[in-house]
């Protein structure tokens, strides 16, 4: 009892902490570029509501709360919420994409409520979960309601919090060491491999032009963009590709390397359609080389934050120094 206690109290600290910082964070950012109050308000009231969402698989007994049949009303719920938000004035409110948001969220959470746990319904749910994250699912959903406020990545988030929530409360998959804040020892691990990286990538993405030097960004702007990528896209894709995916090959064909070099290949291929260019295949090798050092870390540590460490200073040094 004390145990869940402690893991709410968490939460909700947590909850009050980012609400204060990304308020503060959204009005800078409305008062910095000139965005008007009826397209900023409803935008961070709908990020601040996400943001509640996007916090609970993070603590377990958060998460236990909506495990079995209050999964899939949760999942419709965080994913109606944010758009209600953003239909106070940001956005014009329409029943299809209600109806779209409500589709989706059901689909995944009664997903593993349908189809028994196998190799063939995983497949599936990978393929629903790339689809909507890799394609314009979004677009007509969350259309801009004015230049620089981009707000898709709204429906993103919550796709992916809730395949995170589908896979760890209806699949049950393993325990992947999934969190925001990496121990010292996940730091150092995931730091060295970055490391290691460093002297393959970097002649690589060099070599083949996937890269070119850049004026250095600013140090404000490095910082956040680690922030940014380790809570968001580093945590995202390590869960997926490192926690879920690799320890499944790894299970299947009951060889680690094999199923390293795999789940790395896979993890470059995702990376097809990355930038303009399509298929692009310099991205497909940089992304899984890269994948096979946070894979690397991954196994040397047990879990993904180390994973996340070396995807979050990879990806931080690329946009800080390269363009």
């Amino acid at each position: 009892m004390m145990r869940m206690a402690k893991s709410l109290n968490g939460y909700r600290a947590t909850l009050l902490i980012g609400w204060m910082t990304l308020s503060l964070a959204g009005l800078l950012y409305a008062r910095f570029r000139g965005i008007p109050s009826w397209a900023a308000a409803p935008a961070l009231a709908a990020i601040l509501i996400e943001y509640s969402f996007y916090l609970v698989p993070a603590f377990p007994h958060a998460r236990e709360r909506v495990a079995g049949a209050r999964l899939p009303a949760f999942l419709a719920v965080s994913a109606v919420l944010p758009y209600l938000a953003c239909c106070c004035g940001a956005l014009p409110f329409r029943w299809i994409s209600l109806a779209q948001l409500i589709a989706l969220a059901l689909a995944m959470g009664l997903w593993y409520f349908a189809l028994p746990p196998s190799a063939p319904s995983d497949i599936g749910f990978g393929a629903l979960v790339a689809w909507v994250l890799l394609g314009k699912y979004f677009a007509a959903i969350y259309p801009a309601p004015y230049p620089r406020v981009e707000i898709a990545i709204l429906g993103k988030l919550m796709v992916f919090q809730s395949a995170v929530l589908v896979l760890m409360l209806a699949r049950r998959v393993p325990e992947t060491g999934y969190g925001f804040l990496p121990t010292w020892r996940e730091w150092r691990i995931g730091a060295l491999h970055f490391l290691y990286f460093v002297p393959v990538g970097l002649p690589l993405a060099l070599g083949i032009h996937a890269v070119r030097f850049a004026r250095p960004a600013p140090l404000w702007l490095i910082a956040g963009t680690f922030l940014g990528v380790l809570w968001v896209l580093a945590l995202a894709e390590e869960f997926l590709f490192r926690g879920v995916l690799q320890p499944m090959i790894e299970r299947a064909t009951r060889n680690r390397a094999a199923a390293l070099a795999l789940t790395s290949l896979i993890f470059g291929l995702a990376h097809l359609t990355f930038g303009r260019q399509f298929p692009n295949w310099r991205w497909v090798l940089v992304a899984g080389t890269m994948g096979w050092f946070c894979g690397r870390a991954r196994n040397q540590a047990g879990g993904i934050r180390a994973a996340m460490v070396t995807h979050a200073l990879t990806v931080t040094a690329w946009k800080g120094f390269f363009g």
